[in-house]
């Protein structure tokens, strides 16, 4: 019980290269399980800071039961500043918990835990919604480590894609993932500088950005048919959303810090906007017509994030990978 061991980045990319299409499993079966109340996954706290408003550090507390019984926490900060110096925008660490014990026995660097989640989450929801595997037109509003990641694990899903569609406010980082798509996935790919006509060519769109607040906000902007991933939560605006079939990952942790259905509520003072949760149109409890958008907007759930790190964390010690740390406790006897 008194064994610790730390995980780096490097290894979970690795760990994760080779097991995308086992997470979006994961990530399946973690939903079902938070769906049915074996799991307890608190409010996220955010840590800001008076000097950098757009700035934040978050934990992301949790426990998941069923073949995990494993607790957790993520710390993860995003730090939106960092792109102009060509970082990454997020940084983060996860620690898991012995369930029996309350001992900590990981520590895992979690950029690529929570980018692989994020992603598997977006790529179960595109598989769930359309009901397939294929997309005439797939765009990608933002072009940062998230988007990269969905559209690797679109592929590892044997995701048919006629064309990629990348946009960005920095055109330059459009290329680069448009090049990144073609040369190392096999899409047809090419960046796109008209957003607002990208968006009216898609019949599925990837929100991966940064905003803090909706800049899409024409009632319209989303056609019936097209099914939206909102997975940076703050793209859309709430008169949008009014019109959509809205599908949430959790309704409680959605409807919380500004994010477009949030807004929709504190607008409208209701929540007849929302469809259902991903996990009951999984189950086939929900069904999501085509006759309005349909709009995906998961607000990211820590119990995600320990059902891939134990993953990762055993995949790691399968291979010898993880780095053992002796003597992390100072005292493993009372007396």
């Amino acid at each position: 019980m008194f064994d610790f061991h730390v995980v780096s980045g490097e290894t979970a990319r690795r760990v994760i290269g080779r097991s995308r299409t086992r997470i979006v499993e994961e990530v399946r079966d973690t939903y079902l399980i938070h769906d049915r109340g074996d799991s307890v996954n608190p409010n996220s706290y955010f840590l800001r800071f008076p000097d950098k408003p757009d700035s934040r550090i978050i934990a992301l507390p949790a426990y998941l039961g069923g073949r995990y019984n494993t607790a957790g926490i993520k710390w993860i900060a995003s730090f939106p500043a960092n792109i102009e110096r060509s970082v990454p925008r997020a940084s983060a660490v996860l620690l898991l918990n012995d369930y029996e014990t309350g001992y900590p026995f990981a520590c895992l660097e979690a950029s690529q835990i929570s980018a692989a989640r994020t992603a598997a989450s977006a790529v179960l929801a595109a598989e769930t919604l359309t009901g397939g595997h294929t997309a005439r037109r797939l765009l990608v509003v933002g072009a940062g480590i998230i988007a990269r990641n969905i559209l690797e694990f679109f592929k590892a899903r044997e995701w048919a894609i006629d064309e990629v569609l990348v946009h960005d406010q920095h055109p330059r980082y459009a290329e680069s993932l448009a090049d990144f798509t073609t040369g190392e996935l096999g899409y047809r790919a090419s960046s796109a500088p008209d957003r607002d006509a990208a968006v009216a060519e898609a019949d599925l769109v990837v929100l991966a950005t940064t905003a803090g607040e909706p800049y899409l906000t024409r009632p319209g902007t989303f056609a019936a048919g097209q099914t939206v991933l909102n997975i940076s939560l703050r793209d859309i605006g709430p008169e949008i959303i009014e019109g959509a079939y809205n599908v949430l990952d959790d309704i409680g942790h959605c409807l919380t810090a500004n994010t477009s259905p949030h807004l929709a509520e504190q607008k409208y003072g209701h929540r007849d906007f929302i469809t259902g949760t991903l996990a009951e149109v999984i189950r086939g409890d929900v069904r999501v017509p085509g006759d309005r958008p349909v709009i995906f907007s998961p607000f990211g759930l820590g119990v995600l994030d320990l059902a891939v790190g134990a993953l990762v964390h055993q995949a790691a010690l399968d291979q010898g990978e993880a780095v053992s740390v002796d003597g992390f406790f100072g005292e493993t006897t009372r007396w």
